[in-house]
């Protein structure tokens, strides 16, 4: 548990900061002359440049443990950020966003593997994911505004700069406090119980991945639209604002524990549903307060993102979970690549959030046909004992 209260603290450092620029990347980039099309790119670039880190994060945190690349990964991006400040011309910066988006592609898995290593009880497990996703909200809800907060005062340099230096000292924090033993015992054990495996071999579907993708191009589409409504007029502090709206959704149901009880698969179906009728509303209904149809969006991905966690642990049989959430980080770094970018192409002809909605209810559709994948899991029984971890 005292390992567990580390990582949370670390990860609510580094969610902070990354999630206070949000707000502030796109009234940067046009600052720099950067046109919509640009900035598509700009946020697309450094989802993709997560896939070249997700495939080597794997199997680097099965046979080694979590512990060095969440230290490497904070303090690197921290650099970034530093060397962000001194930007001029908007090449610069999609260069480097595409570097901080290797170098922060193993933090997630790495963080998500050793919090799922830390228990071998599938409720403390689901516990631990919604403890992650609370901590990650409860850094969200305060980010966009601090952000925009940060940059009235300082500038656009001075915030990447605090921001920069907050990141390498939260690095530091984490090669201090986090147990090395404890590491390196999750990564013998991973590479015990894989012998003779492939490298992405997993005992369910990749087809379920699917769900992560149209997740993260969903969400993609929203974070590249809303600061550009209102022609791109709109201020970055209601930008800011808006964000923390969508968070406080998120922390509602985030603290909803008993949702815990329910099983993954049910609490992924009405997440997905949930968030196709934000995005519906968004598209359709112009007379809705949009903090209204934000705070439900927000609702909706509380109750989402740790069932999906729960959802890839329950049918990984916790083995291979650097592999699993490697993947996981893939999909949804193809979908953030691809949400912007066709945001950013299509804007003029059909409505991004209408994209969303159908990419979203297409997805759900599939859900019940995925529930073939469970007999991996239940002929098991008839080949060799199930166990817990």
């Amino acid at each position: 548990m005292k390992t567990a209260l580390w990582l949370y603290m670390f990860l609510f450092l580094a969610f902070f900061d990354l999630h206070a620029q949000y707000p502030v990347l796109t009234p940067f980039a046009i600052s720099l002359g950067a046109a919509p099309a640009f900035i598509g790119w700009m946020m697309g670039i450094y989802a993709l440049t997560h896939l070249p880190g997700n495939l080597i994060a794997g199997g680097l945190i099965d046979r080694h443990g979590s512990r060095r690349y969440i230290i490497f990964s904070l303090t690197a991006a921290g650099i970034i950020l530093l060397l962000q400040a001194h930007v001029q011309l908007p090449w610069q910066l999609l260069v480097l966003r595409s570097i901080s988006g290797f170098v922060l592609a193993f933090l997630s898995p790495a963080c998500l593997a050793l919090l799922a290593s830390l228990s071998k009880d599938p409720v403390t497990q689901g516990k631990y994911m919604s403890g992650h996703g609370l901590v990650h909200t409860l850094a969200s809800v305060l980010s966009p505004a601090a952000g925009a907060f940060i940059v009235a005062n300082t500038g656009f340099s001075g915030t990447f700069q605090s921001l920069g230096w907050l990141l390498i000292f939260t690095g530091i924090m984490a090669f201090l406090s986090l147990p090395r033993q404890a590491t390196e015992t999750v990564g013998k054990k991973e590479a015990k119980a894989q012998p003779n495996q492939g490298t992405t071999r997993l005992p369910f579907s990749l087809r379920l991945y699917l769900f992560p993708f149209v997740i993260a191009c969903s969400q993609g589409i929203l974070f590249f639209e809303i600061p550009l409504r209102d022609s791109g007029q709109a201020s970055i502090m209601s930008t800011g604002l808006l964000f923390s709206v969508i968070s406080l959704g998120a922390l509602v149901t985030l603290s909803m524990l008993f949702l815990n009880r329910y099983p993954p698969r049910a609490r992924v179906a009405a997440g997905v549903f949930g968030l196709a009728i934000s995005f519906y509303l968004l598209a359709a209904a112009d007379h809705l307060p949009l903090t209204v149809t934000l705070f439900v969006l927000g609702l909706s991905k509380g109750l989402l993102f740790p069932a999906l966690s729960s959802l890839f642990i329950e049918l990984s049989g916790g083995t291979r979970l650097g592999r699993v959430f490697s993947l996981q980080s893939i999909a949804m770094s193809l979908g953030s690549f691809v949400g912007p970018i066709a945001a950013g192409q299509l804007r003029t002809i059909v409505s991004p959030y209408f994209i969303a909605f159908l990419m979203l209810m297409t997805v759900l559709l599939l859900l019940p046909h995925q529930k073939r994948v469970e007999p991996s899991a239940t002929l098991a029984p008839e080949t060799t004992p199930v166990s817990p971890l």
